[in-house]
Protein backbone atom coordinates (compact mmCIF):
# COMPACT_ATOMS: atom_id res chain seq x y z
CA UNK A 1 0.00 0.00 0.00
CA UNK A 2 1.43 3.34 -1.05
CA UNK A 3 2.06 5.97 1.61
CA UNK A 4 0.01 9.16 1.24
CA UNK A 5 1.82 11.97 -0.56
CA UNK A 6 2.65 15.28 1.05
CA UNK A 7 -0.26 17.62 1.72
CA UNK A 8 -0.71 20.49 -0.72
CA UNK A 9 0.67 23.81 0.55
CA UNK A 10 -1.91 26.16 2.04
CA UNK A 11 -1.13 28.78 -0.61
CA UNK A 12 -1.95 26.25 -3.34
CA UNK A 13 -5.23 25.34 -1.66
CA UNK A 14 -6.14 29.02 -1.37
CA UNK A 15 -5.50 29.52 -5.09
CA UNK A 16 -7.67 26.53 -5.95
CA UNK A 17 -10.43 27.82 -3.69
CA UNK A 18 -10.31 31.25 -5.34
CA UNK A 19 -10.49 29.68 -8.81
CA UNK A 20 -13.49 27.55 -7.82
CA UNK A 21 -15.21 30.54 -6.20
CA UNK A 22 -14.64 32.65 -9.31
CA UNK A 23 -16.00 29.91 -11.58
CA UNK A 24 -19.06 29.51 -9.37
CA UNK A 25 -19.57 33.26 -9.44
CA UNK A 26 -19.26 33.27 -13.20
CA UNK A 27 -22.11 30.75 -13.41
CA UNK A 28 -24.41 32.26 -10.78
CA UNK A 29 -23.96 36.02 -11.15
CA UNK A 30 -25.39 36.32 -14.70
CA UNK A 31 -28.57 34.60 -13.47
CA UNK A 32 -29.01 36.10 -10.01
CA UNK A 33 -27.52 39.58 -10.19
CA UNK A 34 -29.76 41.22 -12.84
CA UNK A 35 -33.13 40.56 -11.12
CA UNK A 36 -31.64 41.22 -7.67
CA UNK A 37 -30.15 44.55 -8.74
CA UNK A 38 -33.36 45.53 -10.55
CA UNK A 39 -35.31 45.20 -7.30
CA UNK A 40 -32.58 46.89 -5.27
CA UNK A 41 -32.23 49.85 -7.65
CA UNK A 42 -35.95 50.63 -7.50
CA UNK A 43 -35.57 51.32 -3.78
CA UNK A 44 -32.86 53.95 -4.23
CA UNK A 45 -33.88 57.57 -3.67
CA UNK A 46 -32.31 59.83 -6.25
CA UNK A 47 -31.20 63.43 -5.80
CA UNK A 48 -30.65 64.90 -9.27
CA UNK A 49 -28.53 68.03 -9.72
CA UNK A 50 -27.77 70.17 -12.78
CA UNK A 51 -29.96 68.21 -15.17
CA UNK A 52 -29.82 71.24 -17.49
CA UNK A 53 -26.38 70.03 -18.56
CA UNK A 54 -27.86 66.74 -19.75
CA UNK A 55 -30.69 68.55 -21.51
CA UNK A 56 -28.12 70.73 -23.28
CA UNK A 57 -26.66 67.56 -24.82
CA UNK A 58 -29.95 65.98 -25.90
CA UNK A 59 -30.10 67.89 -29.17
CA UNK A 60 -26.50 67.03 -30.09
CA UNK A 61 -26.20 64.51 -32.97
CA UNK A 62 -24.41 62.19 -30.50
CA UNK A 63 -22.96 62.39 -27.02
CA UNK A 64 -20.42 60.78 -24.69
CA UNK A 65 -21.16 60.18 -21.01
CA UNK A 66 -18.21 59.75 -18.64
CA UNK A 67 -18.24 58.38 -15.08
CA UNK A 68 -15.80 56.56 -12.82
CA UNK A 69 -15.67 52.78 -13.16
CA UNK A 70 -16.55 52.20 -9.51
CA UNK A 71 -19.84 54.12 -9.93
CA UNK A 72 -21.10 52.05 -12.84
CA UNK A 73 -24.17 50.69 -11.04
CA UNK A 74 -25.38 53.96 -9.56
CA UNK A 75 -26.79 55.42 -12.78
CA UNK A 76 -28.40 52.27 -14.21
CA UNK A 77 -31.88 52.87 -12.82
CA UNK A 78 -32.10 56.53 -13.84
CA UNK A 79 -30.86 55.85 -17.39
CA UNK A 80 -32.58 52.52 -17.92
CA UNK A 81 -34.24 51.62 -21.23
CA UNK A 82 -32.75 54.56 -23.14
CA UNK A 83 -30.63 52.34 -25.35
CA UNK A 84 -27.33 53.93 -24.33
CA UNK A 85 -24.28 51.95 -25.44
CA UNK A 86 -21.75 51.10 -22.72
CA UNK A 87 -18.12 50.17 -23.35
CA UNK A 88 -17.33 46.96 -21.42
CA UNK A 89 -14.01 45.10 -21.39
CA UNK A 90 -13.60 41.59 -22.78
CA UNK A 91 -12.39 40.34 -19.40
CA UNK A 92 -14.25 37.94 -17.09
CA UNK A 93 -15.47 40.93 -15.09
CA UNK A 94 -16.86 42.43 -18.29
CA UNK A 95 -18.74 39.20 -18.97
CA UNK A 96 -20.36 39.48 -15.52
CA UNK A 97 -21.38 43.11 -16.08
CA UNK A 98 -22.90 42.52 -19.53
CA UNK A 99 -26.16 40.81 -18.38
CA UNK A 100 -26.72 43.57 -15.81
CA UNK A 101 -26.53 46.24 -18.49
CA UNK A 102 -28.79 44.32 -20.85
CA UNK A 103 -31.37 43.88 -18.08
CA UNK A 104 -31.54 47.67 -17.69
CA UNK A 105 -31.98 48.26 -21.41
CA UNK A 106 -28.44 49.27 -22.35
CA UNK A 107 -26.48 48.17 -25.38
CA UNK A 108 -23.05 46.64 -24.80
CA UNK A 109 -19.87 47.26 -26.79
CA UNK A 110 -17.07 44.86 -25.84
CA UNK A 111 -13.45 45.92 -26.02
CA UNK A 112 -10.57 47.75 -24.34
CA UNK A 113 -7.13 49.12 -25.18
CA UNK A 114 -5.63 45.63 -24.81
CA UNK A 115 -8.35 43.47 -26.44
CA UNK A 116 -10.76 44.32 -29.22
CA UNK A 117 -10.00 48.03 -29.06
CA UNK A 118 -10.12 48.79 -32.79
CA UNK A 119 -13.47 47.06 -33.28
CA UNK A 120 -14.92 48.70 -30.16
CA UNK A 121 -13.78 52.11 -31.40
CA UNK A 122 -15.53 51.55 -34.74
CA UNK A 123 -18.73 50.52 -32.96
CA UNK A 124 -18.64 53.56 -30.65
CA UNK A 125 -18.05 55.98 -33.51
CA UNK A 126 -20.87 54.33 -35.47
CA UNK A 127 -23.23 54.64 -32.51
CA UNK A 128 -22.35 58.31 -32.03
CA UNK A 129 -22.80 59.15 -35.70
CA UNK A 130 -26.24 57.53 -35.64
CA UNK A 131 -27.26 59.94 -32.87
CA UNK A 132 -26.70 57.59 -29.94
CA UNK A 133 -25.15 57.96 -26.51
CA UNK A 134 -21.96 56.11 -25.57
CA UNK A 135 -21.09 55.63 -21.89
CA UNK A 136 -17.40 55.25 -21.01
CA UNK A 137 -15.58 54.77 -17.71
CA UNK A 138 -12.26 56.55 -18.38
CA UNK A 139 -10.40 54.73 -15.58
CA UNK A 140 -11.61 51.29 -16.64
CA UNK A 141 -11.20 48.43 -17.02
CA UNK A 142 -8.03 48.08 -14.92
CA UNK A 143 -7.27 51.52 -13.49
CA UNK A 144 -5.50 53.18 -11.87
CA UNK A 145 -8.56 54.51 -10.10
CA UNK A 146 -9.60 58.00 -11.23
CA UNK A 147 -7.16 58.05 -14.14
CA UNK A 148 -8.20 59.43 -17.53
CA UNK A 149 -6.57 58.64 -20.86
CA UNK A 150 -6.98 60.89 -23.93
CA UNK A 151 -9.27 58.45 -25.76
CA UNK A 152 -12.48 60.26 -24.83
CA UNK A 153 -11.08 63.64 -25.83
CA UNK A 154 -9.93 62.12 -29.12
CA UNK A 155 -13.45 60.81 -29.85
CA UNK A 156 -14.97 64.17 -28.94
CA UNK A 157 -12.56 65.87 -31.35
CA UNK A 158 -13.16 63.33 -34.13
CA UNK A 159 -16.95 63.62 -33.93
CA UNK A 160 -17.51 67.13 -32.62
CA UNK A 161 -19.85 65.70 -29.96
CA UNK A 162 -19.84 66.73 -26.27
CA UNK A 163 -18.56 64.77 -23.26
CA UNK A 164 -20.92 64.91 -20.26
CA UNK A 165 -19.17 64.15 -16.93
CA UNK A 166 -21.40 62.52 -14.29
CA UNK A 167 -20.58 62.28 -10.60
CA UNK A 168 -22.23 60.18 -7.89
CA UNK A 169 -22.41 59.83 -4.14
CA UNK A 170 -24.48 57.66 -1.82
CA UNK A 171 -25.17 57.74 1.89
CA UNK A 172 -25.15 53.95 2.36
CA UNK A 173 -23.31 51.38 0.27
CA UNK A 174 -21.29 48.23 0.09
CA UNK A 175 -17.83 48.96 -1.36
CA UNK A 176 -15.88 46.12 -2.88
CA UNK A 177 -12.21 45.61 -2.03
CA UNK A 178 -11.27 46.15 -5.66
CA UNK A 179 -9.01 48.66 -7.39
CA UNK A 180 -12.02 50.91 -8.13
CA UNK A 181 -13.80 50.50 -4.75
CA UNK A 182 -16.85 49.30 -6.72
CA UNK A 183 -19.92 50.83 -5.09
CA UNK A 184 -23.29 49.09 -4.55
CA UNK A 185 -25.88 51.26 -2.76
CA UNK A 186 -27.82 49.47 -0.04
CA UNK A 187 -31.63 49.21 -0.01
CA UNK A 188 -33.34 52.61 0.36
CA UNK A 189 -30.01 54.42 -0.01
CA UNK A 190 -29.94 58.01 -1.21
CA UNK A 191 -28.04 58.42 -4.46
CA UNK A 192 -26.96 61.88 -5.61
CA UNK A 193 -26.28 62.23 -9.32
CA UNK A 194 -24.65 65.40 -10.64
CA UNK A 195 -24.23 66.30 -14.30
CA UNK A 196 -21.11 68.36 -14.89
CA UNK A 197 -20.75 71.02 -17.53
CA UNK A 198 -20.27 69.39 -20.96
CA UNK A 199 -16.82 69.46 -22.56
CA UNK A 200 -16.39 70.11 -26.27
CA UNK A 201 -13.14 69.58 -28.12
CA UNK A 202 -12.54 71.62 -31.27
CA UNK A 203 -11.78 69.60 -34.39
CA UNK A 204 -8.58 71.57 -34.97
CA UNK A 205 -7.25 70.82 -31.47
CA UNK A 206 -3.69 69.50 -31.42
CA UNK A 207 -2.07 67.17 -28.92
CA UNK A 208 -1.89 69.92 -26.31
CA UNK A 209 -5.59 70.58 -26.79
CA UNK A 210 -6.35 66.90 -26.14
CA UNK A 211 -4.22 66.96 -23.00
CA UNK A 212 -6.04 70.03 -21.68
CA UNK A 213 -9.46 68.50 -22.45
CA UNK A 214 -8.44 65.29 -20.66
CA UNK A 215 -7.29 67.23 -17.60
CA UNK A 216 -10.51 69.25 -17.63
CA UNK A 217 -12.64 66.08 -17.83
CA UNK A 218 -10.89 64.64 -14.79
CA UNK A 219 -11.36 67.88 -12.86
CA UNK A 220 -15.07 68.07 -13.74
CA UNK A 221 -15.65 64.45 -12.73
CA UNK A 222 -14.11 65.21 -9.35
CA UNK A 223 -16.14 68.42 -9.06
CA UNK A 224 -19.39 66.57 -9.83
CA UNK A 225 -18.63 63.89 -7.22
CA UNK A 226 -17.65 66.51 -4.65
CA UNK A 227 -20.95 68.32 -5.16
CA UNK A 228 -22.87 65.03 -4.98
CA UNK A 229 -21.24 64.20 -1.64
CA UNK A 230 -22.01 67.68 -0.36
CA UNK A 231 -25.67 67.29 -1.39
CA UNK A 232 -26.00 64.21 0.83
CA UNK A 233 -23.70 65.46 3.58
CA UNK A 234 -21.37 62.46 3.28
CA UNK A 235 -17.55 62.35 3.21
CA UNK A 236 -15.65 61.76 0.01
CA UNK A 237 -14.62 58.12 -0.42
CA UNK A 238 -11.67 58.88 -2.69
CA UNK A 239 -8.03 57.93 -2.16
CA UNK A 240 -6.15 60.39 0.04
CA UNK A 241 -4.15 61.88 -2.84
CA UNK A 242 -7.34 62.71 -4.75
CA UNK A 243 -9.00 64.25 -1.70
CA UNK A 244 -5.98 66.51 -1.18
CA UNK A 245 -5.80 67.53 -4.84
CA UNK A 246 -9.48 67.84 -5.73
CA UNK A 247 -11.59 67.90 -2.60
CA UNK A 248 -11.72 68.18 1.14
CA UNK A 249 -10.07 65.72 3.51
CA UNK A 250 -12.52 63.16 4.83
Amino acid sequence: MNAPGPAAPKSSLRRRYKRLRRRAGGLLVPWLAPPTLAVLARSWRFHMLDEQHERACVDAPGRLYALWHGRMLLGLEHHRDRGHAVLVSQSEDGALVKPLLLRFGFQVIRGSSSRGGARALREMLGELREGGTVVVTPDGPRGPRHSVNPGLAWMARATGFPILPIGFATDSAWRMKSWDAFTIPRPRAKVAMVYGEPIRVARDSGERGLELATEELRARLFDSERRAARELGVPLDWPEADRVAFGERA
